[in-house]
């Protein structure tokens, strides 16, 4: 085991400053050629560290609370907690990994829109007050098994510009946060904040506006029912781009400011989940089984048909698909291309090709078309930005193999942690040197801590 959501110890290999994420990726793909082809990830958690760094120099003072779903494997996590952020949990299993790690449960709020009583009821025993709601049967629901629950109230948001059926999903309009209060007042619960949610993929950032607007409304709302309001949840939604997070907070700031300022006493956090992990994990899997068709003309739009009918197309099946870690790939479009890991001549003919996971389920499609070298089972690709997701999870798939994790961080990320007084003497016991002249094998550098 290495590095799995159950192990109780993990490693995080230090490289020096003469090794890169990319001979980590040579060494490890050279040793699995050898010992067993299986897909892997390999996590820069120095990564975390930097994207921790912008969100305090860009966002600061909104405190982030990590949704744990995102990513739940211990080195996240872990480097997380150490860095001071806060969690957002939507299940039992996330509330406990959390506090296994000693998170007080101050720093935890437990965010699922649809919560069962015997989680409810778990939360309440743990101490995890802070929960959200949007609806009167779950705000009893609360109030019969959590009745020192804080709440914040869940308000849609209007993004004309996203999936308007998804946004709307989750959330309470204004007029039924009146009757919400109403109701809370009856039960004895504690109305505590609000929380909103635009979407990543929303472009119109005057989204922000109308929810920051309508939250206000709300605080003014709570005040005629006697509640005591000092939470402001801007919810997730912050893409990793340091550009997009400077915008939102160009367009937030002003109105943070007015509406909720220091005096005021209120609280804003948010839930950067996708911010912090994506980047951070690369994932490579290999070619189990290729077939060959006839040209279809099924080429990425926007590449001009330059080749004869009966030049082949190629399907590849590789060993991870969306039964694992391309599970988001079922409900959203995968935001990463391939790379072939083997060198190739920058004139070698480029194929359409196809890449599907190994159930061979019809669903199990990660690539519908795609130009790539011709390839050899047991060729190797490469996907960035896969952080986000499902490590951490398990598969549905019966006979699918979890890919492994190997952590790393560099020096240099690793001495900003230790500058910075946040490298805790837990955190430290879990790390070994990387010299780059050494083969990285997995039995000997990855395996887990004893």
């Amino acid at each position: 085991m290495k590095g799995f959501l159950e192990d109780a110890n993990y490693s995080i290999g230090l490289l020096d400053e003469g090794a890169t994420l990319a001979d980590v990726i040579d060494n490890c793909i050279y040793e699995h050629t050898h010992t067993g082809k299986r897909a892997f990830y390999v996590g820069d958690l120095g990564k975390l560290v930097k994207k921790n760094i912008q969100w305090q120099n860009v966002m600061a003072p909104i405190k982030p609370f990590y949704p744990v779903r995102c990513n739940s494997t211990p080195g996240v996590l872990e480097i997380l907690g150490t860095l001071g952020v806060g969690f957002a949990c939507s299940s039992k299993s996330e509330m406990a990994l959390v506090q296994d790690l000693g998170i007080s449960p101050e720093n935890i709020i437990y965010t699922n829109p649809c919560k069962q009583a015997s989680q409810i009821k778990y939360a309440a025993k743990a101490g995890i007050n802070i929960m959200t709601c949007d609806n009167d049967i779950e705000l009893k629901k609360i109030a019969r098994n959590h009745p020192n629950a804080k709440l914040l109230l869940h308000i849609a948001t209007e993004d004309i510009t996203a999936d308007e059926e998804m946004n709307m999903k989750f959330g309470t309009t204004l007029k039924n946060c009146r009757h919400l209060m109403e109701c809370a007042k009856e039960l004895g619960v504690q109305i505590v904040g609000v929380k909103f949610h635009v979407s990543g993929s929303c472009k119109e950032l005057q989204t922000y506006i109308h929810a920051i607007s309508d939250a206000r409304c709300v605080f003014d709302m709570a005040e005629e029912f006697g509640f005591k309001m000092n939470m402001l949840d801007i919810g997730g939604g912050f893409t990793g781009s340091e550009l997009q997070l400077e915008e939102v907070n160009r367009v937030i700031r002003p109105l943070l400011d007015v509406y909720f300022p220091k005096e005021s006493g209120v609280n804003v956090i948010a839930e950067p989940g996708f911010y912090y992990v994506s980047s951070a994990f690369t994932l490579a899997v290999n070619i189990i089984a290729k077939k060959t068709a006839e040209y279809d003309k099924l080429l990425p739009s926007g590449v001009e048909q330059t080749r004869n009918d009966d030049e082949p197309v190629f399907t590849y099946y590789i060993n991870d698909g969306v039964y694992g870690s391309f599970a988001s790939k079922l409900s959203e479009k995968l935001n990463t291309i391939p790379e072939v890991h083997k060198k190739y001549k920058e004139d070698e003919p480029l194929f359409a090709s196809s890449l599907w996971g190994p159930s061979c389920d019809e669903l199990d499609l990660i690539v519908e078309n795609c130009l790539l070298p011709e390839l050899s089972v047991g060729d190797w690709l490469i996907f960035d930005n896969m952080g986000s997701g499902t490590l951490g999870e398990q598969s549905t798939f019966n006979d699918y193999q979890r890919p492994l994790i190997y952590y790393m961080m560099s020096f240099s990320d690793w001495d900003e942690m230790q500058d910075a007084g946040i490298a805790s003497d837990t955190l430290m016991k879990n790390f070994f040197f990387v010299p780059s002249c050494i083969q990285l094998s997995p039995e000997d550098r990855f395996s887990t801590a004893a």
